[in-house]
């Protein structure tokens, strides 16, 4: 058992980190032995996801994990109890979907913490392919009765991302060519929170990743970690560049620092 002096703060990224396949969410038997082995050291553990808590509690209790920010860093849950999620700025997702509206691009909303989106449009629904979510059409949607917004969608190709004025000033990503995702996109907001909670220095916390969602998380003030398999960008960015998730990238990564034995 560590000291607190000895204590890190482990933030594992998902797919690609944690896992290998898509969307089979396969733990290699390594990660599963270097996660058991920093719990028995006493260490903090959390998963750091882009995903909803509503879209990610079932994957937290899956591989074992109490502690996740959740919401691309806006999410925060402890000892699997829900703490808090900060939505989006609700002027600037209306004023978004105002500008949509007037160029006929199909979307579809998140205004609260359930797997499920509202749309108008079934076109977007067409788009989406009902794959991520369960999405509802309803054709008289008011979207100015939503008090909140976590997440909204929009179904566009990708050469038209750069021509919609609202993600100026909205965080952003693409997963999909189909249709991309306005939602928080900093996990270092969370991470500091938790950090906060605790009263413990950040740089006792170590974050692992390996894509774009995972660029805002990489900060100076702590111990960056990328896959073997993570973007250039991200590698650039990284303290230290592991083995890839399939190869036994955590473990060997944790060995290298003396996490583990």
């Amino acid at each position: 058992m560590n000291s607190n002096n000895d204590k890190k703060y482990f933030f594992f990224d998902i797919d690609g980190t944690l896992t290998t396949g898509f969307p089979a969410h396969i733990v290699p038997e390594s990660t599963k032995r270097t996660l058991k082995a920093l719990e028995e050291k006493g260490h903090f553990l959390a998963i750091a996801t882009g995903r909803s808590q509503a879209m990610a509690e079932k994957i937290l209790n899956e591989l074992g994990f109490k502690n996740m920010v959740s919401d691309g860093g806006n999410g925060i849950t402890l000892d699997g109890k829900l703490v808090s999620i900060d939505p989006l700025d609700r002027e600037k997702c209306l004023s978004l979907v105002d500008e949509l509206e007037e160029k006929k691009i199909p979307w579809a909303v998140s205004p609260d913490n359930t797997r499920v989106r509202y749309t108008k449009y079934q076109a977007f629904y067409d788009r989406a392919n009902d794959s991520y979510m369960q999405t509802i059409v309803d054709k008289d949607l008011d979207i100015n009765k939503f008090d909140k917004f976590f997440k909204l969608y929009i179904g566009c190709d990708r050469e038209v991302d750069s021509t919609i004025e609202g993600l100026k000033v909205l965080p952003y990503a693409r997963f999909s060519d189909m249709y991309l995702f306005v939602e928080p996109d900093d996990k270092s907001v969370g991470i500091k929170k938790i950090m906060d909670h605790f009263n413990a220095p950040y740089s006792d916390v170590v974050v692992f990743g390996d894509h774009t969602n995972d660029l805002k998380m990489f900060r100076d003030e702590w111990t960056s970690i990328a896959m073997g398999n993570a973007i250039p960008e991200l590698k650039a960015k990284a303290d230290f560049v592991t083995k890839s998730s399939s190869e036994d990238g955590i473990e060997y990564a944790c060995k290298h620092f003396g996490w583990i034995d």
